[in-house]
């Protein structure tokens, strides 16, 4: 299946759309032109970008109200936090400190700036 990525008139994403890969494929080569030329007659829509379900191009599998960054030729999620970068490399966004590697569950919180466990038993 192909997966295509529908943008805003600032590249977010509004929804991605699937395709057959028979409808974007010529003897055996994936062309994206060919799905975004289908995709912009059928929804009279003209911003379209493939995404990769596997992450395999584009950073990541594009999302409602991700970002497509063109420069970087990547999908962006939203930030999660103020305090978190994007890395540069991956197009992931980073927290301040890292993640605890002690087998535990953590969640952020950004009044504190510091991961905090999270507490299954009550």
């Amino acid at each position: 299946m192909a997966h295509f990525a529908k943008l805003d008139e600032n590249n977010f994403v509004l929804e991605v759309i699937v395709l057959d890969n028979y409808m974007i494929t010529v003897n055996g080569v994936e062309i994206e032109q060919k799905g975004i030329d289908f995709l912009s007659q059928l929804y009279n829509h003209n911003n379209w970008k493939q995404t990769s379900y596997n992450n395999k191009f584009r950073k990541k599998y594009a999302g409602k109200g991700y970002y497509y960054d063109i420069i970087r030729d990547a999908f962006i999620e939203p930030k999660p936090f103020p305090s978190w970068t994007l890395n540069e490399q991956s197009c992931l966004w980073q927290s301040p400190i890292p993640y605890p590697n002690d087998g535990k569950m953590y969640t952020w919180n950004e009044d504190i700036g510091n991961w905090e466990e999270i507490n299954l038993t009550r």
